[in-house]
Formats: C-alpha cells, structure tokens, sequence
C-alpha cells in the first residue's frame, strides 16, 4: 500500500486476509514442490540400490553357472580317466555296478529258501506227528472200551511201567489214558519215601494205591525200584534188595488170587546206550524238558552196567506164568507206544472188539521175559558181559 493516502478500516481488513491467504497458498504450493522433489530424489537414490542388487543377482548366477560347468568338466575328467585300457565305457562301469547291486538284492532270497527249508522241516514234522496220532486213535477207542467193561464187570487193572530212564514210560502212559474216563483211572508216581514209610513193608506204600473195582492204577515206576534203581544208586542196603527179591512173588500172588478180578501187566522199557544219551542231551538243552533230569538220570549212563545187571536178575527172579514181565523196545517211541497199547487190550477180552483192527504184536517191539533173558545169555557168552 501506498504512504500518504487514507484508507477505511473495513477495506483495511480486506486486503490485510487477501495477503494472509495469498501466502499461504505460496507456502502450500511450495510444500507440495518440496514433496515432489523429495519423491523425485528418493526414486532417484534407490535407483543405483536397485542396479546394485540387480547386478550382485547376475553375479551370483553367473558364479553358479560357472561352478555347474566346472563340476561337470570335473565329472566328465574323472569318467574319462576311470574308463579301463581296453575300451570299456563308464556305461559298462555302471552296468557292473548294477549287476553288483542286483547280487546284492539276491541275498534275501537265499536267506528266503533257507526260511523255507526250515519251515518245511517243521510241516513236515506237523504232518507226521498227526499221522502217528491219527494211527493211535483206534486203539484209544478200544482202551474206552476196555475201561467199560472193567466197570461193567467190577475188574481191576494194574500196569506197571518200569525201565531204564528216558525211555518213554511218561509219554507212552499219558498216550494210553488221553482219551479215557478220568473218574476211572489213577496214575501213581510215588517220590522217595518218608521216614515212617522206610519202617513199614516196601510194597505196602503202593498197595495203598492199589484200584478199587472198575479201575486202572498205572504205576509210573512201581515197587520194583527196589530190585532196580535202590540197588545199583545205594538207596537200600544188600539184605533189603535180597529180602525183596524173595518175597515179591508171593506178595503178588495174594493180590492176584482175587477170584480173578485182580490183572497185572509188567512192563520193562528197554532203550539202547546211544538213544538214552541223544534223549538226555535233549532234556538238558530244551527248558520245556530239564524238569525231568533228576539226579538217576545224571549218573545213568556211567552206571549202564550195574543197571543191566539188575535188570538180568529181575527177569531171572521175577518172571513168571501168572505175572511175566513183558520187553518194550522204545528207540521208536511212536511204535512203542503202539504196540503198549495192543498189549493192554490183548490181556483181556471185552465185548465190541473192532474186527478191523491189527492186534497183533510186532516181535522186534515187544519181548516176553524168558526171550529177553535168553538173548542177554547168549550176550554174555559171546561178549563176556551183558549188553542191553
């Protein structure tokens, strides 16, 4: 505004709010400038950030690009130097390698056959196990029989079960009743006696288990322990091993004069030398079997001689018409078995016998007494000493 003129306040005003929002508008105007040169600069500095970047990128695959080429050159140097003189590829080289893998592959197969193997071996066994009790099962039908009419009839039966050890009274006796009725059967097992036991008579300990009428007793080894293991392990002194062997006969006799309703069967379980060593090696590496190794068994084989001794004089003494003493040959445990059983049904008639059925005895199994005892005769004759 011009000095020396006059102006009215109210115009004075005005044009004092124009200026005010003219320089304001300059200043926001400048503002925006600014803002617009700041952006403009910004993009401008990250614009060689940017290159920069771009340019470490380009590098880095460049650099690795380098490296693949030089890794490869590398490879291809080591194949050409590996390659054999005499012309031979690496392709033949990888061939090798997958024929070496495919020989490695074939060993499980090996390990297959061997699996296989085995597993026929214990089919096989499965197979032939059930064949041998399938074959016995006729003659359990018959002892059913058997077992009826002792009950019809009020018969008594008792079988004895002696022998060397290991020779498969247990097994055979456990074949023979599988099928029968348990209220009228009893096995016996006595243990050692007890201190009154060894005051009172031998045999009185077993006659206590004798059967009632109906019944079958079997004595898994009976009293003539006494005439065979007490002797040759020194459980009984010399008088009472010659005491028994006097009166024992006459102790059987009494119970077999019982109007005929009383039947004995003694059986004495041979097994050979070889067989009773394979058995007893058997029960010492399997656990299912170590608890029948007893003390006897241990010292069985050392004392074979004094046992085949004893068993010379118990057929010689002890055999007789009304009680003979009857040889089981029980290497084959299965035949043995067999040929018990047709034994048993052979010592007395019953009704509804089978006609289908052979009952009759195999000769290399089961021996009467006064053969076995002729042939250890003639044993001792050639060999000077008894054998079996």
């Amino acid at each position: 505004m011009q000095s020396g003129r006059f102006y009215h306040p109210i115009i004075l005003r005005f044009f004092s709010q124009r200026q005010s929002t003219i320089s304001h508008g300059c200043t926001m105007k400048t503002n925006k400038n600014e803002q617009q040169q700041d952006s403009q600069t910004g993009a401008g500095d990250l614009e060689p950030t940017l290159k920069a970047m771009k340019g470490i990128s380009e590098s880095k695959t460049k650099f690795t690009d380098t490296g693949n080429q030089v890794g490869t050159e590398k490879r291809l140097q080591r194949r050409i130097k590996s390659t054999p003189p005499h012309g031979k590829s690496a392709v033949g080289k990888v061939k090798s390698n997958k024929n070496s893998t495919n020989a490695k592959k074939k060993i499980p197969n090996v390990t297959k056959t061997s699996e296989m193997l085995i597993k026929d071996e214990v089919i096989n066994e499965a197979i032939e196990k059930h064949y041998r009790s399938e074959e016995l099962k006729p003659y359990q039908a018959e002892l059913i029989k058997l077992q009826h009419h002792l009950e019809m009839t009020g018969k008594k039966m008792v079988i004895l079960f002696d022998g060397r050890d290991a020779s498969g009274k247990g097994g055979t006796i456990r074949r023979i009743i599988r099928y029968m009725n348990t209220k009228r059967y009893r096995v016996v097992a006595l243990g050692k006696p007890s201190e009154q036991q060894k005051t009172e008579l031998h045999i009185k300990r077993y006659i206590e288990h004798f059967p009632h009428a109906g019944e079958i007793v079997l004595f898994d080894r009976s009293w003539y322990n006494r005439a065979l293991v007490e002797p040759v392990m020194g459980f009984c002194t010399k008088a009472q091993y010659k005491r028994f062997m006097k009166k024992v006969i006459s102790y059987e006799q009494n119970f077999l004069e019982d109007a005929g309703k009383t039947i004995l069967i003694k059986l004495y379980f041979s097994v050979t030398k070889e067989e009773q060593e394979r058995r007893f090696n058997r029960r010492k590496n399997d656990p299912l079997r170590q608890w029948k190794l007893s003390e006897v068994d241990l010292q069985a084989q050392e004392l074979w001689d004094e046992f085949t001794q004893k068993k010379f004089m118990l057929l010689k003494n002890t055999h007789t018409k009304q009680s003979p003493w009857w040889v089981i040959r029980s290497d084959n445990k299965h035949l043995a078995r067999r040929e018990t059983m047709k034994l048993i049904l052979n010592s007395v008639r019953y009704k509804g016998r089978s006609r289908k059925l052979d009952f009759n005895l195999d000769p290399t199994i089961v021996i009467s007494g006064n053969k076995e005892l002729k042939e250890m005769k003639k044993q001792r004759k050639k060999y000077g000493r008894l054998v079996t």
